[in-house]
């Protein structure tokens, strides 16, 4: 039951709420009548008719306090900065009946407000101290067992807990893939490294259930199931019924879920863990034994505003706070223990100032704890790279057998074929990955029967069959959150986004998600993919913007991700077996751009000279990260430096000025787009009179990062100039090729540097 509503008081107006709610708990347990039900045995139901018994309730109420003294301690300590987290978990608290009833081998994808949940999966391995572990994250430390001082996150390696920043319904595609992955395993012989009756817990609160990115996960989670996938998710929305200052609207959530067919509702009171227990029980039983995703409407409240610089009173009226703390989770639980007898008065308020003393001497330790020193150490999780390890990967070839079944025959091995172009080496490469990786799937709109919109994946299908090779729903949100998940379980991830416009749609799950989580677990977590992606322009007019976009810029702003972009099919394949390589040595997450307009070429200067074709290099080769490709490296009259369509229209531009004369070019293939080799740019034009940067990606693109380079290393002076793609979009018919290079612009801008002096 709620507490009774009191009239508003003139105290009321002027504590802050954390000290109302603190104090509403000790006068309520001071004045309660004490003992009014029959005390049950440990093993018996806490109340009759309860699911729960005793025993169990008291280890949850034991977690619930800690939840509450964390958030209380942290509203006490920001103001001395020595915690820097004050989103708490007050109201909440009933999230550990959904802790409790799962397994901590099931993989968990937290909301915020998860204080609750986090004590009591603490409970499932001796030895773990919840209140030590978080206050050294609240307090930012060094030794923070979950993110190593970089943030405020629930995590936790030994407990499957993945750390989430900011759970704003990000984190539901990949809890989706990681439940896909789990099924996914069986059909593949993969080992998992959970359980294989594991489930996923993915928390949110009511005001994220409306995010686009939240109901592209219900969306698939839904079309999953009209398919007859198997995904054991347990959505939990955590109902408060305000999202910061914006409520949501009476019934919401229930209308919007109940009646889904595809997605089974339960209701639980979280507010209650003698009513709740048993309704968060049937939902976690369902999911295990279907393997069907749920949703549990779980009911909770919010006390103490969103966070602690969050001051209610400012947009909720007073008689709402009073009302909202009425329903203080911890009041009802109190009263359980107290009408029951299973505590006293003074027992109850013994333990409750008790952890609220473990809570701050615990968060005072942790200030005193070592905190980050220097930006190496920020770092370090980042983005690891371990050279030869990853080139002793890369250069392995896979499994004789494997290859000559991958490709029929061993007459067919591709090393024995004429010179291909570049989509064909590319589908080469992509058989050899999947028979050197058992692991490794291939999947994304339209790539397995029809072999993508370019038949860059043809046959991948028809001899990795449907578990490998397979098709997804339309929508690149839900594609690249499958592939944080399959990765979660050990997997290697090879998605496609069918063109680079399309990955804007989805940009977060790889800047905000995918590339983040070695960062904020300290290397604990990762979630290794190599992420195809068709781009770039030059399409002749077909297509427009969406079909031709070339907006690196996007690729290159997100912190650790690796792009390569292949010229030719030689670079393409041994490109990818470096990235693979870097996913399974280093856990990074990678963007393969392919050129489109390059795929189907096969002339370079004349129709029918056959100069873009290329042979397939051997199993046993691969590229360094980084390093370019460079055409003509004795001449040093001119640099051009450019990448993908550049790189042809740039050898084009090199052929003409030098029938023209005595004037040499030299042709850096840069590759690698992020991160940009600086050393490599600057001694290349350091060794040469000149630099000219092609750049299709506009004037915010890869030139850019090239011109600071050279600048920073002492080369401003030398004749530099850019040819780029103009600020705009691409439109059809012949106008598309207006805002782009062209062979005329970098021939001309070639002869005009070559006629300048220093």
């Amino acid at each position: 039951m709620a507490a009774t509503v009191r009239p508003v008081t003139a105290r009321d107006r002027q504590l802050n709420r954390a000290e109302v709610v603190d104090r509403n708990f000790i006068d309520f347990v001071a004045s309660h009548p004490g003992p009014t039900l029959p005390r049950p045995a440990a093993d018996a139901p806490v109340v009759a008719g309860s699911a729960l018994d005793a025993a169990g309730f008291l280890e949850l109420f034991e977690s619930q306090l800690v939840s509450r003294h964390l958030d209380l301690m942290a509203r006490v300590l920001r103001v001395q900065n020595k915690v820097y987290y004050t989103i708490g978990s007050s109201g909440h608290e009933g999230n550990a009946m959904v802790a409790r009833l799962a397994r901590h081998t099931d993989p968990a994808f937290l909301h915020y407000r998860s204080g609750g949940f986090m004590a009591e999966r603490f409970r499932k391995l001796p030895g773990m101290d919840p209140v030590m572990d978080s206050a050294l994250s609240f307090a930012a430390s060094r030794e923070d067992p979950a993110s190593g001082g970089r943030h405020k996150v629930w995590g936790s390696k030994p407990l499957w807990v993945l750390p989430q920043t900011s759970t704003i319904a990000s984190h539901l595609p990949k809890a989706y893939g990681t439940a896909l992955a789990i099924e996914q395993a069986r059909r593949i012989g993969h080992r998992l490294p959970v359980p294989e009756d594991s489930l996923v817990i993915c928390s949110f609160g009511d005001a994220s259930a409306n995010h686009a990115t939240a109901q592209a996960a219900f969306n698939a989670a839904e079309w999953g199931v009209h398919q007859g996938i198997a995904a054991p998710v347990l959505f939990v929305c955590e109902d408060n019924g305000i999202g910061i200052s914006v409520k949501t609207p009476d019934g919401w959530i229930a209308r919007s879920f109940s009646a889904r067919p595809h997605l089974r509702y339960f209701e639980a009171d979280g507010l209650d863990l003698a009513m709740g227990y048993g309704q968060v029980r049937d939902a976690v039983d369902f999911v295990r034994a279907t393997r069907r995703p749920a949703f549990l409407h779980l009911r909770v409240a919010r006390l103490m505003g969103h966070a602690g610089t969050d001051f209610e009173v400012e947009y909720r009226p007073i008689p709402e706070l009073v009302a909202a703390e009425a329903m203080d989770p911890l009041l009802r639980s109190a009263d359980l223990a107290l009408s029951t007898g299973l505590m006293t008065r003074d027992e109850l308020l013994e333990r409750y100032e008790a952890m609220r003393a473990r809570c701050l001497a615990a968060a005072e330790a942790a200030n005193a704890r070592p905190k980050l020193t220097s930006l190496a150490e920020v770092m370090a999780p980042l983005a690891p790279y371990t050279p030869d390890a990853v080139m002793r990967e890369a250069t392995r070839a896979a499994a004789p057998e494997a290859r000559i079944a991958a490709f029929g025959g061993e007459a067919q091995l591709p090393e024995r074929q004429p010179p291909r172009h570049l989509a064909i080496q590319i589908n080469q490469a992509l058989h050899d990955l999947l028979a050197k990786y058992p692991e490794a799937l291939v999947f994304g709109e339209d790539v397995a029967q029809k072999g993508g919109v370019y038949t860059v994946t043809k046959g991948l299908h028809k001899v990795f069959r449907g578990a490998r090779v397979f098709n997804t729903l339309l929508d690149e949100t839900t594609i690249l959150g499958l592939a944080q998940g399959y990765a979660n379980m050990g997997m290697l991830p090879i998605p496609e986004i069918q063109y680079l416009a399309y990955f804007h749609n989805a940009c977060d799950q790889i800047r905000g998600e995918a590339c983040s989580l070695q960062f904020f677990s300290n290397d604990q977590y990762r979630n290794p993919m190599v992420v195809r992606i068709a781009g770039l322009g030059y399409q002749k007019g077909f297509g427009g913007h969406f079909h031709n976009d070339n907006s690196i810029t996007a690729l290159r702003d997100i912190p650790g991700l690796v792009v390569g972009c292949p010229s030719r099919g030689d670079d393409a394949a041994m490109m990818l077996r470096t990235l693979a390589a870097l996913a399974k040595v280093d856990g990074r997450v990678s963007i393969f751009l392919e050129p489109i307009a390059l795929y189907m070429t096969k002339d370079l200067h004349a129709a029918g000279d056959g100069l873009w074709l290329t042979e397939y290099p051997a199993p046993d080769r691969a590229l360094v990260p980084g390093d370019p490709r460079v055409y003509g490296a004795a001449h040093r009259d001119l640099l051009i430096v450019t990448y993908g369509n550049g790189v042809p229209m740039a050898l084009r531009a090199a052929k003409a000025i030098e029938d023209e004369g005595a004037r040499r070019v030299r042709v850096l293939d840069l590759r690698w787009l992020v991160p940009l080799n600086h050393a490599a740019i600057a001694a290349h034009a350091a060794d040469c009179a000149r630099v000219l940067v092609v750049d299709e990606g506009r004037s915010a693109g890869v030139g850019e990062g090239v011109i600071t380079a050279l600048v920073e290393a002492g080369l401003g002076g030398k004749p530099i100039r850019r040819v780029v793609g103009a600020d705009t979009y691409t439109p059809l018919a012949g106008a598309a090729g207006f805002g782009l290079p062209s062979d005329p612009s970098v021939l001309d801008a070639a002869r005009e540097l070559l006629a300048r002096t220093r």
